[in-house]
């Protein structure tokens, strides 16, 4: 048991500071941001996995195994002394445990809650405001100068547009705004953006969530540039982003409340544009580039470690 709760605590550590550090750093997902996105998750799940799993295994760890200290220690919660194989830090590890297991669960409740009452205002704004376009499904217009896109998700979706941004766009541009805001909700971003935003919030006072946080949003990004790519040049999306983002928001979400793309975001996502990158779905044969698969091995297994470890100090089940 303490050999377990010492390998979920190293590997939480490893996923707490020097992978994602050096994934946020990395050339490569700017190539694959597909693959570099289901890394990041698994990066998030595992490392909130092995932190908890690491707490739970060591507080358990008297009894052998994690069902025998639930039948220990559950009967003497109201009632009666704790048994004397439990010491301090063994209570300690295991409220810990349960405590930052419950602050993670209802933070992320919280900001979904928080982020579904922000949508249902924006889609009562634009069917207030808003006209709908021509010959696009789902997508308003609304009377406003400064050019602006942007998406809402939801049951109910929406491509909102500006009258300034409709204006100063050909028709590739304006089709690659659009192919990009849809990406957005047809690739599920939101709910992706959604839970690394809950975990930058819970955890405000750690630096690897804020640099998770714009990594995913950034990976986002680049995942509906390629969508864009599909149905317009590298050219006419590279104009309708510089004029998109002259109005400070390029490609934000109505209910972010995280973070909002910027300049920097803008420059790395034009930075990209005429390289061979995953606009085909093609494997990206680039010699720096680590292969795909590789990197989805490494993401599973990412996720399997803790899994696999609390499952071995489980116990029998009768």
């Amino acid at each position: 048991m303490l050999a377990v709760a010492a390998l979920l605590g190293g590997f939480a550590l490893l996923l707490a500071w020097p992978l994602p550090l050096a994934l946020s750093r990395a050339l490569w997902p700017s190539r694959s941001p597909a693959i570099a996105l289901a890394l990041w998750q698994a990066i998030g799940l595992g490392g909130g996995l092995a932190m908890i799993g690491s707490l739970l295994v060591f507080g358990a760890s008297p009894a052998g195994s994690l069902l025998g200290a639930a039948r220990a220690l559950l009967p003497h919660l109201v009632e009666g002394d704790i048994p004397p194989a439990f010491g301090v830090v063994h209570i300690a590890a295991l409220t810990l445990a349960a405590g930052l297991a419950a602050h993670l669960a209802l933070n992320l409740a919280l900001t979904a809650v928080q982020a579904e009452r922000e949508r249902r205002r924006q889609h009562q704004l634009i069917a207030i405001l808003g006209d709908p376009m021509p010959g696009q499904p789902r997508t308003r217009v609304l009377a406003h100068p400064i050019p602006l896109a942007y998406c809402v998700p939801g049951i109910r979706t929406a491509t909102v547009l500006t009258n300034g941004l409709v204006d100063v766009l050909d028709e590739p541009e304006l089709r690659a705004v659009i192919a990009h805001e849809r990406a957005h909700l047809d690739q599920l971003h939101h709910l992706v953006l959604l839970a690394f935003r809950a975990w930058h919030s819970a955890l405000p006072w750690f630096p690897i969530a804020n640099r998770a946080e714009r990594s995913v949003a950034l990976l986002a990004e680049m995942l509906a540039d390629d969508q864009a790519r599909r149905v317009a040049s590298d050219d006419a999306l590279r104009r309708a982003m510089l004029h998109v983002g002259s109005g400070g928001e390029p490609g934000a979400y109505a209910d972010s409340g995280g973070v909002i793309p910027d300049a920097a975001m803008l420059e790395a996502r034009l930075a990209r544009l005429g390289e061979a990158g995953d606009v085909d779905g093609d494997v990206d044969d680039h010699p720096n580039v680590a292969n795909r698969a590789m990197v989805a091995w490494a993401a599973a297994l990412i996720v399997a470690v803790p899994i696999v470890s609390l499952l071995a100090t489980l116990g029998p089940i009768a």
